[in-house]
């Protein structure tokens, strides 16, 4: 039996949301029951029932949504909450304090003191708080983790990241809504490139390595006038097991289209990852040749394995991953509701903690370029 899902934001014409209905359906596990999907009260209705939202949980707004779930008994299992980033705090913690299962896009907070906050309400009220690290469900991504946790990398000397794009290269776009308001501190927070694609290449070094950033050196660049936050950053990091890390994110990269990729080099060997060619992995043994990993080959990691829904050969991408998050929910869920344990595979997908440690390094790496790139412990 699907369960009932509901979505905060992700309104008509929004890529995030259309993103977000299409994963969570993709296995079959929720529905879209209810929603408050627009900051105007009447298109978030009028979406909703196009949608195929019952009337009477085509809500106007979060606060008449938590309301009108809390008291009913076929209230949603699960929350997603993909607002702006200044609203994703107070959202995310009546929710879970009110008993629902949250999901919150990344960034979890603006804060630090918020997103732990965010954990101790989660842990207080014993629910889960997941965070949209979505990157994170690649099949090949959680193929690299398992290869690093079996060891087959040896001890990571470096990981190299990047997330760069070009798609905020255009001056002209200054008073576009779409972007003006990722450079606004009063709705992106401290930071916008770091904070909007940066945590994504860092939360993939943490995730595959398994290791957390300590200190964090930062080089921040508002390249177009009038923008208050950072278009482009370089960081350097180090980790908790000894691996040095070095980033860079930017907006601003022109012929960039996504540009997310990640390069793992340990003692025994290094690997290389890239989301827009996301079914191949490469792997390069020291003193040995270079070969391709393939999504969906025999003998792949259990984890990767799981995280397949196509055979080998057919391209399967970004809403896969996305649907991962959700599968991993899903079995969270229904293991809770049935009284037993779920599938160890599905609790690689990220919690509150993940997102505070996250915040935790962006807030690094503000105070790091405010001083000039001093080194900042976390």
């Amino acid at each position: 039996m699907r369960m009932n899902w509901g979505l905060i934001g992700g309104g008509e014409g929004s890529q995030i949301g259309a993103t977000h209905r299409i994963a969570a359906g993709l296995d079959g596990a929720f529905q879209l029951a209810a929603g408050a999907l627009d900051v105007d009260a009447t298109r978030a209705r009028e979406f909703a029932l196009r949608l195929g939202i019952a009337p009477d949980r085509a809500y106007g707004d979060w606060r008449e949504m938590l309301a009108g779930e809390a008291s009913r008994p076929d209230r949603v299992a699960l929350v997603t909450v993909a607002t702006p980033n200044s609203s994703h705090f107070e959202i995310t913690r009546a929710f879970l304090a009110a008993g629902f299962h949250v999901l919150c896009e990344k960034p979890l907070t603006t804060t630090l003191q918020e997103a732990e906050e965010i954990v101790r309400t989660a842990r207080s009220h014993g629910r889960i708080c997941a965070v949209n690290y979505g990157y994170s469900g690649y099949a090949l991504v959680r193929h690299a983790r398992a290869m690093v946790a079996q060891g087959e990398l040896g001890s990571i000397r470096v990981v190299v990241a990047e997330f760069a794009h070009g798609h905020h290269a255009n001056a002209a776009d200054a008073d576009n809504p779409r972007v003006r308001w990722r450079y606004d501190p009063k709705l992106a927070g401290i930071s916008s490139i770091v904070a909007d694609c940066g945590i994504h290449a860092l939360h993939l070094a943490t995730f595959i390595t398994g290791q957390q950033i300590q200190s964090v050196s930062a080089d921040f660049a508002s390249t177009i006038a009038g923008r208050e936050l950072e278009d482009d950053a370089l960081l350097a990091f180090r980790m908790s097991g000894g691996t040095v890390g070095r980033l860079w994110t930017s907006a601003i990269a022109s012929g960039r289209m996504h540009g997310l990729a990640i390069q793992l080099f340990g003692e025994k060997g290094g690997l290389r990852w890239a989301q827009e060619q996301p079914n191949q992995l490469y792997w390069t043994p020291v003193g040995g040749r270079t070969c391709i990993i393939e999504r969906g080959v025999a003998g792949i990691s259990a984890a990767a394995d799981r995280a397949s829904r196509v055979t080998v050969g057919h391209a399967e991408g970004f809403l896969g991953a996305f649907g991962n998050i959700y599968a991993d929910l899903a079995e969270q869920l229904r293991a809770g509701s049935e009284q037993r344990e779920p599938n160890p595979l599905a609790l690689s997908c990220p919690t509150a903690e993940d997102g505070a440690s996250s915040i935790a390094a962006v807030q690094a790496a503000v105070a790091s370029a405010r001083a000039r790139g001093a080194w900042v412990a976390l």
